[in-house]
């Protein structure tokens, strides 16, 4: 009879180099991180370039499958996908681009989205102005949430290096909508 697996005992089989848990982990995420992947590389690559970046999410997973605590699997595999098919992009040399157009935020009537729009509009320029690195930090960590040490990791970089780029970035964008306020009042 076939032994029914749950997350935490495909993941004790897969820390035992036990294949079948990995089998487990393809059959149940591979939609999940099918679509991650594809939201990130889009049009820019092909579908070989997309499932090239799944099946390397998957052999991430198996050489470093200590890491994910049983339970926490699924956000672990969407760091390694997010992160995957960014460097998929990057190395190809494409730019990531936030997509301003798709964030929603709720409305209450016309003067609502107006100004909803100035602040995407203002916030794009302050993105814009920002040097090429720190722009990509501060997309990776907000918009694709990836951790100080995954961008670290990915960038050549330090953790610290990151936290405190993404520090003075906060503090720079706080500046510049300070400044935009003041200039709006006078």
């Amino acid at each position: 009879m076939e032994q029914i697996l749950t997350e935490e005992t495909a993941l004790a089989l897969m820390r035992r180099c036990d294949g079948r848990g990995l089998e487990w982990f393809i059959r149940q995420y591979t939609p999940y991180v099918s679509a991650i992947v594809w939201n990130i590389l889009g049009r820019d690559m092909t579908a070989q370039d997309a499932e090239e970046v799944v099946a390397d999410v998957f052999v991430t997973l198996w050489q470093y499958c200590q890491q994910p605590e049983p339970g926490k699997v699924r956000p672990y595999l969407a760091s390694i996908a997010r992160s995957r098919a960014i460097n998929k992009l990057r190395s190809s040399g494409r730019e990531l681009e936030l997509e301003y157009d798709k964030i929603e935020l709720p409305t209450a009537g016309p003067e609502q989205l107006l100004l909803e729009r100035e602040q995407r509009l203002a916030l794009r320029r302050a993105l814009e102005d920002m040097a090429p690195i720190d722009r990509e930090i501060f997309i990776r960590h907000y918009y694709y949430c990836q951790s100080s040490r995954e961008i670290a990791g990915d960038m050549d970089m330090t953790a610290a290096a990151v936290r405190q780029r993404l520090k003075r970035g906060r503090d720079g964008l706080r500046l510049y909508f300070e400044k935009g306020a003041r200039d709006y009042a006078n």
